[in-house]
């Protein structure tokens, strides 16, 4: 209730708009299924269908006047002495190439990699860890109306399990958060033996780890056996049961960590060290904090100001 409390006063601090704090009747009364004690109650949050926002976001792009490439994994920046207008070549593994005079990266999985590439420390370090899914049962989507979300624990990159109704009717339930064997894995399957032993040799995530053993575990447990999840779902919808759900789809959460095993929760903006144009004209994201796609043209703003100050771009 503490932390709820402090969520709610944040709430308030930054405007957001008819946000209440509600009791057990109230509660009922918004999501006849639920149960709970106390809740913030936010009647203007809204779902998207965000594949669909990031095509409009594309079009919007290139009717600026710009280009998108996609299937282009860079493998190297350097720089182009010949050429002081655009002195940046960035290379993919195809052998394309594209030049530039300022570059921003905001690699998500593999923010710190791309970092290192000019230079940077590898620290803050990208730890994967999946977040898993389950389907609610279509004769079952009545008993969620809205987004459901449990009060998290800042300390954990596990969020508890959320209802998350979707623009096509469907309720997702979850994610859980376990390891990921390889950046973008999104099954037990997927397996990079040299990217997973990259993470686990990582100090920051053998510390963490070493905190919150118990809560990992559980988290794997209940990523192998549904029962145990569905009883996380029954502590919000008592008659949500096992043969009311199956195995949905899954994300990856790119958990950025520092040395000590701490999650990182705010931006993390980085250059190279020196004074090249791979250093000076080279700015990464190396975290931005969740929620990213919510919060995306808030982020937007706030990077695009960014840009103008570390790369002196006046403003039109």
């Amino acid at each position: 209730v503490e932390r709820l409390n402090d969520l709610y006063q944040r709430s308030l601090a930054n405007n957001v708009p008819g946000v209440e704090l509600v009791d057990a009747a109230k509660i009922k009364e918004i999501e006849p299924y639920c149960k709970g004690v106390k809740a913030i109650w936010s009647p203007n949050t809204g779902i998207v269908d965000w594949g669909l926002v990031t095509q409009y976001y594309s079009r919007d792009f290139k009717a600026a006047g710009g280009d998108v490439y996609v299937n282009f994994k860079v493998s190297k920046f350097s720089e182009a002495p010949d050429n002081l207008d655009y002195p940046i070549v960035v290379r993919s593994e195809k052998g394309d190439e594209i030049r530039a005079r300022n570059i921003l990266t905001c690699g998500g999985l593999q923010s710190d990699k791309l970092a290192e590439m000019t230079g940077c420390a590898s620290v803050p370090k990208i730890v994967p860890f999946r977040g898993e899914y389950l389907l609610l049962n279509p004769d079952k989507c009545h008993m969620v109306r809205g987004n459901i979300y449990p009060v998290p624990d800042p300390r954990f990159p596990f969020l508890g399990v959320h209802f998350t109704p979707r623009m096509d009717g469907s309720v997702w339930l979850g994610p859980n958060a376990v390891l990921a064997f390889r950046r973008e894995g999104y099954k037990w399957s997927d397996i990079n033996v040299p990217e997973l032993i990259d993470a686990l040799r990582f100090p920051g995530l053998i510390k963490m780890a070493s905190k919150f053993i118990g809560a990992g575990i559980m988290e794997i447990a209940r990523s192998a056996i549904i029962p145990l999840q569905v009883r996380e779902l029954q502590k919000f919808i008592p008659d949500i049961h096992e043969y009311d759900v199956r195995r949905g789809p899954a994300g990856v959460r790119a958990q950025a960590l520092d040395n000590a095993g701490n999650l990182v929760d705010d931006f993390v903006f980085d250059h190279g060290k020196g004074g090249s144009a791979l250093s000076k004209n080279i700015l990464h994201c190396r975290n931005a904090p969740s929620p990213g796609a919510t919060s995306s043209l808030s982020i937007a703003k706030m990077i695009a100001d960014k840009i103008e100050d570390e790369f002196h771009i006046a403003k039109a």
